[in-house]
């Protein structure tokens, strides 16, 4: 349902309230959600919405406190909150793209030699998606945080849209896991990788509408108007949650202001299920501005980009969400960026192949797997063996082992001789959110290169802007490690070699990419 504007609010209050004459403390009245200025009797002039009322009498307790002057930024998560509908709209044309680029091409035949972007709608879907559209919602959670979940995302839309008509259960402890984001962004890239997600359209219409048609059955079961699939199950949702703490805009909660507001407002319409109220962190919030101006005390305000991770103490990050950017995010992720390009993934390969032809061994060796579980494409001469698909999972997983693990040994280590009551090894992990949010947009963006070349073109200066990307990303983890160990109240020489310990998972992100666009 659409929320009441302010003005018909005014002229329906107008009619109902009337000031009693000779009491000192006029009837408080409950006001709808959303409404900031107090009711005014029929004789008073209408007031502009967003100012504060005119009159020399100061008033009482049983007033509503005055309206605080709303900042650019406050009345544009107003206009989200009033235009509603708009951001619907949006949404459903957004549901219709998405339709167009993943699920028409995976029934049309593959795009013949010498077809371009511009003449295959495959070739052109693949671009828009992989090359286009993820790396920058993957690059907007640096900027506006979860706004793409909020405002554009189609398995948003879709899975909320569901929930409206569904069975409306409580939600089991079991979907609340705090190991889901994980588990989930560690199988969709392992698989990915099996079937080349990224090459052909009938892959990425099994893992994208495999996922859509999940989120759809989540919301026709559980929650009512809600996004149970975004806020626990959605591959995704973990990812942008960590990389939306370093977003400069965030919708802030004034408690004093939410606690002063008279009367009883009425719920808010939150579809990722967040208590308001107590929201500090913005890993949740999808910004979707519902919930600007509930009680003139949440507002879209700009921040400092490393307020959130610099202010979070122990206990303050799951492990979940930890392990997601140490063994995910930093370590699956980046071996399956890895894995073509890397010498050592060949050797490996041959010299397993080379084993088990001397010991008359085949069966490995054959290429039979149907296209769902391993790429099979013999008109495009893409096939791989039960040896190929092995040997990906063996490196991904591998990497991931040793990179992952190295930084965990490390910051635990860190927090162990330093932490103190400043951080835990969770707490310093948050350091390295913007070199892994980086690693994601560069290797996404590998695509977009790769496909461009195809074309003929390739952007001037790529391997520049690559560098800087990666290197200010590298300087701005270590800068933020660094200030989390030197506010321990540990000793100098304790806080020094919790320092040097940090430098281990900069150094391995450093060098791993270092490896992949300059060694090899």
């Amino acid at each position: 349902m659409n929320a009441p504007t302010s003005e018909s609010l005014l002229r329906h209050g107008a009619e109902r309230v009337r000031e009693p004459e000779r009491v000192r403390e006029p009837e408080r009245v409950r006001e709808p959600e959303r409404v900031r200025e107090p009711q005014q009797p029929n004789h008073a002039p209408p007031r502009q919405p967003g100012r504060a009322p005119q009159s020399s009498v100061t008033p009482n307790p049983g007033h509503a406190p005055p309206v605080r002057p709303r900042r650019a930024l406050a009345r544009l998560g107003d206009a989200m909150q009033r235009h509603r509908r708009t951001i619907m709209a949006i949404q459903w044309f957004i549901v219709g793209s998405y339709l167009l680029l993943v699920a028409i091409p995976a029934f049309l035949p593959l795009p013949e030699s010498g077809q371009s972007i511009v003449s295959n709608l495959v070739l052109f879907a693949q671009f828009a998606f992989w090359g286009i559209w993820w790396p920058f919602v993957i690059a907007s959670m640096f900027l506006v945080g979860r706004a793409w979940c909020g405002v554009f995302c189609p398995e948003g839309a879709l899975t909320e849209f569901a929930s409206r008509h569904g069975l409306g259960r409580g939600i089991p402890r079991w979907i609340r896991w705090s190991g889901w984001p994980f588990v989930a962004f560690a199988c969709t890239t392992i698989y990915g990788q099996l079937i080349s997600v990224y090459e052909y359209s009938r892959a990425a219409l099994l893992i994208l509408g495999g996922s859509t048609v999940l989120a759809i059955a989540v919301g026709l079961v559980y929650g009512r108007n809600s996004r149970v699939w975004c806020r626990y199950l959605c591959p995704v949702s973990g990812v942008f949650g960590l990389l939306s703490k370093v977003a400069p805009v965030h919708f802030a909660v004034d408690q004093q202001q939410w606690a002063q507001h008279p009367g009883r407002a009425a719920r808010i319409d939150c579809a990722p299920l967040i208590d308001v109220r107590h929201m500090t962190s913005t890993s949740d919030c999808h910004s979707c501005g519902r919930c600007s101006g509930h009680r003139d005390a949440v507002a879209l305000e700009a921040r400092r980009p490393n307020a959130e991770i610099l202010s979070a103490g122990p206990r303050q990050i799951g492990t979940g969400s930890a392990f997601l950017l140490v063994f995910g995010m930093l370590g699956l992720a980046t071996g399956a960026f890895q894995w073509t390009l890397s010498p050592w993934f060949v050797v490996m390969r041959q010299g397993a192949a080379k084993w088990l032809i001397e010991h008359d061994s085949f069966v490995l060796l054959r290429d039979d797997a149907p296209w769902w579980l391993l790429t099979h494409y013999p008109s495009a001469s893409d096939v791989f063996t039960w040896l190929d698909g092995i040997a990906i999972v063996t490196y991904i997983v591998g990497y991931a082992a040793i990179a992952g693990g190295l930084a965990w040994l490390a910051l635990r280590a860190a927090a162990r001789v330093a932490g103190a009551s400043r951080f835990d090894w969770k707490t310093l992990a948050l350091g390295l959110v913007p070199m892994a949010g980086a690693g994601l947009f560069v290797g996404l963006t590998m695509i977009t290169i790769t496909q461009l070349r195809a074309e003929g073109w390739v952007p001037p200066g790529v391997p520049i802007v690559r560098a800087v990307l990666l290197g200010g990303a590298i300087a701005w983890s270590l800068w933020l490690g660094l200030r989390i160990v030197a506010d321990s109240p540990a000793a100098i020489v304790r806080r020094a070699v919790a320092a040097v310990l940090y430098l281990v998972p900069v150094s391995v992100f450093a060098s791993t990419w270092y490896l992949m666009y300059v060694a090899w």
